[in-house]
């Protein structure tokens, strides 16, 4: 059958093309797209060309395994129905699953790359699991504690759904710092007791003992926005960086406080689990974790923006101008 993909042909630029998928074979499946999520922070990079072309899009999943470089499919996240499959996977037509793979109208994969979808599963709600799992992959490598002072940088998907996750911790005080006010006011409906603006931050933590929080999480996805981070951060505090900046680059001033401070900086990734959880943690025990947050996350505040597929440019240039302050934005194919 023929498959309609979108790629990225240049900067500002994407196109949908038709390909020819062969008969499943074996375990294989064949998948007609119901929805599929954007990305925006990394589909962003790649929609301006602001990605590293010496990087591999991403060693972990079969579907990415090409480089960043024009034409490129991109996109992890896709939700539809099994309408054919091979001998060996007979019993998986008509189930609905779940898929890192890019935008298309139908795609061919394998039993061994899907996750069943049970039916209490909204199909929209579905493809925010990948950014729930980046989610949860940011609390394992924070280790919020007990009475900590947590700060998130950024309330857009990824953000909010950390948000989500860290209002389920003890905490002294959980504070989102956003210029949106409509992304505030979700963030406080997801958990945070305050959401202000950035230009309120330098004020958040004048009052607490010891100075500044303990936690800190940068997921703007602008790079200037780190050195905020830093500041926001108390003594021996921690800074989770979460955002993939790609080729952006802007100053960092290291000179101040931040070594007499011993502020730690740490990456994180959701492709790979931290080498000190690995002993407990693996990629299928930290998806089951998600998935389990999934199931309890209010969506319908998060997907702000259904497109038709074939509206697909409209929707990126959308995104890069932030017209109607896009959340998450689905792609709908039925």
């Amino acid at each position: 059958m023929d498959a309609r993909r979108l790629y990225f042909t240049e900067p500002g630029s994407v196109a949908i093309r038709t390909e020819s998928l062969a008969a499943p074979t074996g375990e294989q499946l064949l998948v007609e797209t119901l929805a599929s999520g954007v990305s925006a922070g990394s589909e962003l990079l790649v929609y301006r060309g602001e990605f590293p072309e010496e990087l591999p899009v991403d060693e972990t999943i079969d579907a990415l395994d090409g480089s960043f470089e024009y034409p490129l499919a991109y996109g992890y996240s896709a939700v539809g129905k099994v309408v054919d499959a091979g001998p060996d996977a007979a019993e998986w037509v008509g189930r609905r699953v779940f898929a890192f793979e890019p935008h298309a109208d139908a795609f061919l994969t394998t039993t061994d790359a899907v996750v069943p979808l049970p039916d209490e599963t909204r199909t929209e709600a579905a493809t925010l699991l990948p950014t729930v799992e980046t989610a949860t992959n940011l609390v394992l490598d924070g280790q919020p504690r007990i009475g900590e002072r947590v700060v998130v940088f950024g309330a857009g998907p990824v953000g909010l759904c950390t948000t989500d996750a860290l209002a389920d911790f003890p905490l002294d005080r959980l504070t989102v710092v956003e210029p949106v006010a409509a992304r505030r006011a979700v963030a406080r409906e997801l958990g945070a007791d305050r959401a202000v603006s950035p230009a309120e931050a330098d004020a958040l933590l004048a009052d607490a003992d010891p100075p500044g929080a303990d936690l800190v999480y940068e997921l703007s996805g602008r790079p200037e926005t780190l050195d905020a981070a830093i500041d926001a951060v108390g003594y021996d505090g921690r800074v989770v960086v979460g955002s993939w900046y790609g080729s952006k680059r802007a100053p960092v001033d290291l000179g101040g406080s931040f070594h007499r401070d011993r502020i730690d900086l740490i990456s994180s990734q959701v492709s790979t689990i931290a080498p000190a959880l690995r002993g407990r943690f693996d990629t299928d025990r930290r998806f089951e974790v998600a998935f389990d947050r999934l199931r309890r996350l209010d969506d319908r505040s998060l997907t702000t923006h259904r497109v038709p597929f074939d509206d697909a440019a409209a929707a990126y240039r959308r995104l890069d101008s932030r017209e109607g302050d896009p959340i998450h934005l689905v792609f709908t194919y039925l």
